[in-house]
Parts: C-alpha cells; structure tokens; sequence
C-alpha cells in the first residue's frame, strides 16, 4: 500500500538561490570538499590518493565541527568472535525496517578497512597492554566493537590525525572562514564548482567562486534549527539546503536523533550556569552506559527496566522517548544517571570529558548522579546519495551526516556515523578516479534570489523545539508550520553570513517540518503522539525536494 502524502495546510516558499553579490574572485581546483571535519578531511585525503588536486572549504576553522566532540567511537567489527552480519543485524534493528540493505552490507564490510586506513593516518586508539585495541559496547550493540581513543575524546583524536595529515599535503588547499552560498553548474547541469563568502579574514574581497569538476558535501549536521542540541553553533543544515537549492532531493528528515543523555545545565536546558546561552550542550556518551551506568528518575527508579531487553543500552530512540516520558510524567525537567558505582578510576581515566563538564558545572559523578535530557543530536537523514555518495544533481555528492545513504534508516545505531563517513568518502574517491569528470563552464545563475530576516533564528528554534521535537503530532507541527512561514514572509534581509545562515535554517526546519507531518507512525527517532503505534503502510521513504518556484515538493518511495 502507498500510504497518501498529506501536504500541511501553509508552508512557506522556499528560495532557489540566495541572494549575495556577484563574486569577485574564482579559482579553480579538481575537487571542491565543503566541510573540514571527519567526512570532509577523509575525502580530501581519498581524493589527493586517487591522483585529484582537492580545496577544502569550511566555514569556521578546520576544527571547529562535530566531529572533535563525538565522545564514544567508532563501530567496526574487530573482534574475531564478532561477525559483520552481526553488526548488520544491530544496525538494521535500531533502523526499524528502513535501511537499506546494500548501505549496511558495504558499510559493516569495508569498515575495518577503513578503520586500519584511520590508524596508519595516524589516529592513536585506546589499546590494552598487549597492544590489542579496546572494544566497548554502546546501546543497541549485542558486541563490543566501538573503538576509541583517549577515553572519550575518540573524535578529537580523529580530528588531529586528520588535521596533521592534510597540513603534510601541499595539494590540499584549505580556505577557512568561508561560508558557501550557492551550487554553480554548468550548461548540462552538471557541477561546476560553489560561490562563497569569505567572514572577515582571509581573501578580503568578500564572495568568490571555487571552480571544480566535482563538489563534495561533508556540512555535518543541522542540530541548530532546535534551542537544545549537542552540535555546534556551525552545524545549521548549510550543506542540505545547498543540495535542495540546487535541486536534489533530501530524504528522510523526519528523523533526527535525539541524544538521551545530554548534561543538563539549567532550567532551559540551553543555558549555561551564568544565564548565558549555550552552543551546544555538554554530551554524556552512550558508553558510560555501556559500562554499566544506569537511568533513573526522581524517585530512584531505574525506569528502562522492563521496557527494552537491553534497558539502559536499548536504541537511542526508545531511550529517548522513555527519558522524555519520564519526565513528563513527573514534571520534571531532566532524569538522573547513576555511574557512582563505577568508581574514581573508570570515571577519571575511562571517561575524562564527561567527567570534567560535570566538574566544571559542580557535580562530581564519583559522588554525585548527574543531571541528564535528551537534546537533538545526530540527523539520520539528508542529501539522497547512492552507493558511491552520487546525489541527484550530476557531479554533486554528499558524505557524512549532510548525505542520507541509507544506512541509519529511521534511527542511527550508536558510533555507526564515524563508520559511515570513513567507508562513503572512499567510495565517492574510487567513483571520481573512475569517472575522470571533465571541468566545467559554471552559467550565470537565474533570478535574484532572497534572504530571512537574521531576527528568524530564535523564534524559529522555540518553534521547532516546541512543536517537531521528541514529541510531536499534527497539531503541534500545524503550529510549527504556521511559525515557519510566518518567518518567511519576513525576505528583507540584506545578503550576508547571519541571513544566509537564518534563510538556510529555514529551509531545513520547513523541510524536517513537513516529513514529520507527512509520516502519520511513530517510527525509529520519529515520534508521533496522535499517532503511537508503527505501520506497515509506511514502510517507505519520504523524498523532498525544491521546486522552480519555491514550493516544497514531497514524494514517497515503498521500501
């Protein structure tokens, strides 16, 4: 059965361009990388393998991502008792019936490859006396396989091997502080590079053009159209609302992973201790769970008891909803997690950051429970790319949490977004040393294009945080839609980095906004009040795209 795609009531127009000025600038490279974190360094480096001359564009500094605070590590099977049908199964499960098979397969297969392609880089992991690595086990794992560094600073030791090995290449050409814009394509559509905006450093004439015969999106997340979210104050869906301007199609954002245990910091959970608002929120990774941590609410309870075979280690979204259940139940504005028991040692050397964020807030997890919510985390979603992360539009391709491949279905299993990067951006290498894709002549864009007012950010995060977060329905989404285009009435924005970023969280906010209503289940990491139970009926995949004049396009594909 092909469930109906019911379109909500109002939804604003969306631009197919922004507007900026003319750019003043070109050069021109073979590969043009937006990103500077694990998919966007690793693709680099792939590419410099495969014989290209790579530009890598990233709109703060090189380090300035998610990737440095990914705490837990990276899924791969290591351990001779494990077996990647077994990391498929786990992976297939905590996806609920949409992932795809052929993702998964190429994924748990190729990744320990990839992960000894990571250690000769130079990325240093947690290893026991023997030399062996240290496997831990994080939730929907039935193995430990997640490898990790430094504790829990598994992604800022990827992010310095990676850093330190495209500093040692001189045909890797880094340009920081650069916000891109827009796709340039050339007369057969095919991409031909992007047009940037350089933020007050660096080359001081402002937009410019990279002319490349292929483009790679490595954005990241879009963690910042929610109030509370673990990711940082970059990740805004910039790369996603690119892909839909250009016309791609995105798929499956109705599901955005919210992290279960984040640290809670104050009445709004995005605050800080001095009132101030915070990037992003402290996380507390899964792995503490993993070795033995334990959820429990205001009256001691431990409440993941009984509701999932593998309690506190169930998936990230059953782990969410009950958390969030919880305390709704109570009224309370977080729920507690109980490590004391793990003791001084495991907590100091096992688990360094989350230790020192609950210091640093006056909480000591050897003595004290620490005050964890959930809070949006990871996008399983995005740009729709095939097996060799091809999107729709010829020459464009997505990697990381900007690319939907297919692999996390409606729900990322723990440490599987590491993995999926390090395999993708070999892929897309291999692919481009295959096609040997000839340059292109970018064409000058149609249209004017437009921008939000910058005054749209924090209304729309109340609004997407109120209306399509854990919890949502299709009263609550009408109310979010219905704020959503009230904001994009507002186009008098003059072209610059605050209403560029502002006009691209629109974009994505109004996209997640109508897959969440479109999806009438409670599936994976989507959450449905008015509409509790998983059907069948919806075994699919939402397909969004742009159209010429703005409107938002939803179709649907049976799995």
């Amino acid at each position: 059965m092909t469930p109906p795609v019911t379109p909500l009531p109002q939804l604003p127009r969306l631009p197919r361009r922004l507007r900026a000025d003319a750019p003043s600038w070109t050069e021109t490279t073979d590969v043009c990388v937006i990103g500077s974190g694990v998919a966007g360094l690793t693709c680099a480096l792939n590419l410099r393998d495969a014989g290209f001359h790579v530009t890598v564009v990233t709109k703060v500094h090189i380090d300035d991502g998610s990737t440095r605070w990914a705490q837990g590590g990276v899924a791969a099977v290591l351990d001779p008792h494990d077996s990647p049908a077994a990391h498929a199964r786990d992976t297939q499960i905590a996806g609920v019936g949409l992932c795809d098979p052929a993702a998964v397969e190429v994924t748990v297969t190729e990744g320990p490859d990839r992960i000894a392609d990571l250690i000769h880089t130079g990325a240093r992991f947690d290893r026991y006396a023997d030399g062996s690595l240290q496997l831990t086990r994080e939730g929907g794992h039935r193995a430990r396989r997640i490898v990790h560094a430094g504790g829990d600073a598994t992604g800022a030791e990827i992010q310095r091997a990676l850093h330190q090995a495209v500093l040692r290449d001189p045909w890797i050409r880094i340009i920081e502080n650069a916000m891109v814009l827009d796709l340039l394509t050339d007369a057969s559509g095919h991409a031909a590079g992007v047009s940037l905006h350089i933020l007050g450093e660096g080359v001081e004439h402002g937009v410019g053009g990279v002319e490349a015969r292929a483009v790679v999106l490595a954005t990241g997340g879009m963690g910042q159209i929610f109030q509370s979210t673990t990711n940082p104050s970059v990740s805004i869906g910039d790369g996603v609302a690119l892909a839909m301007r250009a016309g791609a199609t995105v798929t499956d954002l109705e599901f955005v992973q919210f992290h279960p245990t984040t640290l809670y910091v104050g009445k709004d959970h995005g605050l800080l201790p001095d009132g101030t608002e915070g990037d992003r929120q402290p996380l507390v990774t899964e792995a503490i769970r993993g070795e033995g941590a334990h959820l429990l609410d205001h009256s001691g309870e431990r409440f993941m008891v009984g509701l999932h075979e593998l309690a506190e280690l169930a998936p990230r979204d059953v782990v969410a909803k009950a958390a969030t259940a919880r305390m709704r139940a109570e009224g309370q504005p977080h729920v507690w997690l109980d490590a004391r028991h793990l003791g001084r040692t495991m907590l100091e050397e096992r688990f360094p950051t989350v230790t020192g964020s609950c210091r640093a807030l006056g909480i000591d997890p050897v003595t004290d429970l620490i005050p964890v919510a959930p809070a949006a985390h990871y996008a399983s979603g995005g740009v729709r790319t095939d097996l060799h992360g091809r999107t729709t539009v010829p020459g464009l391709y997505a990697a990381g949490e900007a690319a939907c491949t297919g692999l996390h279905g409606a729900n990322r299993l723990a440490s599987n977004s590491l993995l999926e990067a390090l395999v993708f951006t070999r892929r897309i290498a291999d692919d481009l040393a295959e096609r040997k894709p000839s340059p292109g002549t970018p064409e000058a864009p149609e249209g004017e294009g437009w921008v939000c007012s910058t005054t749209s950010r924090a209304p729309l995060q109340q609004a997407m945080s109120a209306g399509a977060g854990v919890l949502r329905s299709a009263a609550s989404l009408e109310a979010t839609a219905e704020a959503l285009t009230a904001l994009g009435d507002n186009v008098s924005g003059r072209p610059r980095p605050a209403t560029w970023e502002a006009t691209n969280l629109l974009t994505v906010a109004t996209a997640v906004t109508a897959a969440a209503y479109s999806r009438r289940e409670t599936r994976g990491s989507h959450w449905r009040e008015d509409h509790p139970g998983a059907s069948d009926d919806w075994l699919g995949h939402l397909h969004l795209s742009i159209s010429p004049d703005g409107a938002l396009e939803t179709t649907w594909e049976s799995v």
